[in-house]
């Protein structure tokens, strides 16, 4: 299985390409919500995807080069699925999100329990 940066850490080329500007786009976003139930072929993505064979290839590709996506050669087929390392990173930086707004949310409470004293 291929090793990938995970989004937006460095790899052999330069920095990593922004896994959430990548999501962005509605046929990755459903690539990966297809890959999160179980490992896909292309063909298998594409039939449940209203865009082409090459188009669901040219997403897996940015999917890869984001570290999102790993693959691995079965036969003579690719077979993907998420990289947790990838998936991860994701997931690490919704959680520094959330706790700076639930720290900034404090910070106004606090202020408008002081303004009450």
């Amino acid at each position: 299985m291929a090793t990938n940066q995970g989004p937006g850490e460095p790899g052999p080329d330069g920095p990593g390409p922004d896994g959430w500007e990548i999501l962005g786009d509605p046929s990755r976003r459903a690539i990966v919500e297809s890959l999160a139930v179980r490992p896909h072929a292309v063909g298998e993505l594409a039939a449940q995807l209203p865009i082409s064979r090459p188009a669901v290839s040219q997403h897996l590709r940015v999917l890869k080069d984001a570290g999102l996506v790993d693959d691995e050669a079965a036969g003579t087929r690719r077979v993907y699925r998420l990289n947790p390392a990838g998936v991860s990173a994701l997931r690490d930086q919704l959680d520094v999100f959330w706790r700076r707004t639930l720290e900034g949310l404090q910070e106004i409470v606090e202020e408008a329990d002081e303004e009450k004293s």
